[in-house]
């Protein structure tokens, strides 16, 4: 059967569209594109983009999300909040829901407000706890032999090749009652009655600090191992005892590391939930339980979004500060 002579394309015609899709592929294709990003995203740009790309993909755009729904209102459908915006009368008219109720709640809720201040507490103290307990083993190995830092090293990172949930777990069977702890002391005779251990705020504390200790010790080691020890020597030859050439010398320029270890236990230890839920009291909440019983508990997702919007302003602060410090330090540095 012949083709049809009217859906024939004229080879003229057909040449004038191939030459146009050749065009615009040379012009927007990859070659065009892969030659733009070898002239202008190459090196450090390229390098850059990446964790930025990674940050906006994976904390911009779900902190938009939560902050949107800290905005809205409950209700008993999927999902289980009200939208922001939304279009009636067939489209004709755009209504704008902004919920302010939900910010003015926990700020006002007594709950929310002793939550919040707990979950400060045990942050804090856990991290003083760990400071006081990392930074001698970590200048015990950044002053150690080089053949032996790798081991120690090794050591400090071991536990993390264990689940997180099963080291938690561990501490339930050495705190209960009848558990290794009170039954050492009890056969040693260093006490009569079982101590109550577990479930209680002592309890979270070593939790916190074995689990986050590694964090404290690892930052502060990357430190401690580059001070030039010929300050100290000098600092002898002037006759300065060793503690007054630490506390003058060692210790100020630790401060960086320091505060980078604070923050790597601060920041993570307020919102913890695993290890209140499993050696806390029950009596005693920290904002991370907070958060999980709104959101599937109560699902109560505005009221859930606006406690994490709070908590992440709250823990906004102490980072602008170290950002602030590490800017003067380089600026000084630079000088």
């Amino acid at each position: 059967m012949m083709p049809n002579a009217g859906n024939r394309v004229p080879q003229g015609l057909a040449d004038d569209r191939l030459g146009l899709w050749q065009a615009l592929l040379q012009q927007f294709g990859l070659q065009r594109w892969s030659q733009y990003v070898r002239q202008h995203w190459s090196g450090q740009r390229l390098v850059v983009a990446v964790p930025w790309l990674w940050l906006f993909l994976f904390f911009v755009v779900p902190f938009l999300i939560v902050f949107k729904i800290s905005f809205s209102e409950i209700r008993l459908a999927m999902p289980p909040y009200a939208p922001l915006f939304e279009w009636l009368e067939e489209g004709k008219r755009l209504v704008t829901t902004l919920n302010l109720g939900n910010y003015a709640f926990i700020l006002s809720d007594n709950l929310y407000i002793s939550t919040f201040a707990y979950s400060l507490k045990v942050a804090a103290v856990s991290t003083l706890l760990c400071l006081l307990i990392g930074y001698p083993m970590a200048y015990a190995i950044a002053r150690s032999a080089p053949t032996a830092r790798s081991l120690f090293l090794m050591l400090i990172i071991l536990p993390f090749w264990t689940s997180f949930l099963l080291r938690v777990y561990a501490w339930v069977g050495l705190l209960k009652t009848d558990g290794v702890i009170n039954n050492t002391l009890l056969a040693v005779g260093l006490i009569d009655t079982p101590l109550t251990l577990l479930y209680t705020d002592f309890a979270v504390y070593i939790g916190i600090v074995y689990s986050y200790l590694p964090f404290m010790i690892l930052p502060l080691y990357a430190n401690l191992e580059k001070h030039d020890l010929t300050l100290l020597e000098a600092a002898a030859d002037l006759g300065a005892r060793p503690f007054k050439a630490f506390l003058r010398i060692t210790l100020p320029l630790s401060v960086p590391g320091i505060v980078a270890g604070c923050l790597l236990v601060f920041i993570p230890a307020v919102g913890e939930f695993v290890i209140p839920s499993l050696l806390g009291r029950a009596d005693q909440l920290m904002i991370g339980r907070i958060l999980s019983d709104e959101f599937f508990a109560n699902r109560d997702w505005p009221v859930a979004s606006a406690v994490a919007i709070v908590m992440l302003l709250a823990l906004l602060l102490p980072i602008m500060l170290f950002q602030r410090y590490q800017r003067r330090e380089l600026e000084a540095a630079k000088r």
